[in-house]
Order: structure tokens, then C-alpha cells, then sequence
């Protein structure tokens, strides 16, 4: 399984070489921790309503995120 990069301005994690969260091009292989959140009841719905970790982190779409990218 290749490692993950984290998105340096987001800090969504993905395999890509693009985050699709963002779309943005700048990531990193160095980060540490890691956060999964997940879909509430209504797919549409902003986790940072029902999470109280997605609110602290502004985290506004579900999915797997570093806490801290170098």
C-alpha cells in the first residue's frame, strides 16, 4: 500500500497527486496523527454541526485528515 500525502493546505489525506478535497498541489509525506471523519445521518449535512473535533479542526467534509503536516 503506497503511503498517504497530506495536503499542506488542508491536510486532507490522500494517494493522489492532487488533493481532491482542495485541489490543491502542494503535499507532503511528513505529517503526524491522524483523524477520520465521518458522514453524519444526512450526507449533506457540515460535520462541524454534529462533530465537536470537525468544528475545532474547521473540518467541513468528511474523510481522512493529518492534525499536523511538516
Amino acid at each position: 500500500m503506497a503511503k498517504l500525502k497530506a495536503c499542506k493546505a488542508c491536510h486532507y489525506l490522500t494517494n493522489e497527486s492532487m488533493c481532491p478535497n482542495c485541489k490543491g498541489t502542494n503535499l507532503s509525506t511528513s505529517y503526524t496523527g491522524i483523524v477520520v471523519i465521518l458522514p453524519g445521518r444526512d450526507t449533506h449535512e457540515d460535520p462541524r454541526k454534529s462533530s465537536y473535533v470537525a468544528s475545532r479542526l474547521n473540518i467541513d467534509k468528511p474523510g481522512k485528515y493529518a492534525l499536523k503536516v511538516r
